[in-house]
């Protein structure tokens, strides 16, 4: 299995915490590393997890992981296997009267992908939907920027998304498709349901199909002169609105 080199000690920690099995390796310093990555050795220690001192540059250099994904070198890290996707009758498997699960659909920066997932953590997403194609991957990157999102939020990696839309409305759920070219406001839509929040891709929206496949969709009205919001922050606008009342 891939690993993954965590960069973020929250991360490390959420990892640690959540499923210790995974985590190989940690680097940290008990001397002059941070507060947290002492943390972070410290809770390896107790879990009997290998915890060393941090690389030095001509170590790094040569010791460079092949299945690292992350993109990043750092001297303070966790080495930690890739967290496994679960089955779409998993994800659908809570039987709650209302709930967020989030779909999305073809997000390409992995730095968005990991912004939702610390979101949908913060607001407690029952679960995502990831696209496989044209889709940006599960890197260190969306790890770290997830700060643990990852760990507390199970996924599905799905390489037909209408089909798992289809499967959504056979669990009772509607699914709701987030556009800027909507009629109805974000402000009109009934929170009392089994919502699936669909997020388009960063410069195209929504797919054709994806759009024909929605229940209905919704817009964020601008309140000012700037027209369009970064999809992450939108996906945290949506979570936001549908998690209250």
């Amino acid at each position: 299995m891939t690993t993954i080199k965590m960069m973020n000690p929250h991360s490390a920690l959420a990892a640690l915490k959540h499923r210790p099995h995974d985590v190989l390796e940690v680097r940290a310093s008990m001397s002059q590393s941070s507060d947290a990555w002492k943390d972070v050795a410290l809770t390896a220690k107790s879990c009997g997890i290998s915890v060393q001192e941090p690389l030095q540059k001509t170590q790094r250099r040569s010791n460079k992981s092949k299945n690292d994904t992350g993109g990043r070198v750092g001297t303070t890290f966790a080495v930690v296997r890739e967290k496994a996707a679960i089955t779409l009758d998993e994800l659908f498997g809570d039987d709650s009267p209302r709930g967020i699960w989030l779909a999305l659909d073809r997000l390409q920066d992995p730095h968005n992908v990991g912004a939702v997932f610390r979101t949908a953590g913060f607001f407690g997403v029952k679960g995502i939907i990831l696209t496989q194609d044209k889709s940006a991957p599960l890197s260190g990157a969306s790890y770290d920027v997830a700060a643990g999102g990852v760990e507390s939020v199970p996924f599905v990696l799905q390489t037909n998304l209408v089909r798992a839309l289809e499967v959504s409305k056979k669990n009772e759920m509607w699914v709701l498709g987030s556009s800027e070219h909507a009629e109805m406001p974000l402000s009109e839509v009934d929170h009392d349901r089994r919502w699936l929040v669909v997020i388009g891709n960063e410069e195209k929206g929504l797919r054709r199909l994806t759009l024909e496949n929605c229940d209905m969709t919704c817009k964020i009205p601008p309140q000012g002169d700037v027209t369009s919001l970064n999809v992450s922050v939108a996906a945290g606008i949506m979570m936001a609105t549908l998690s209250s009342g």
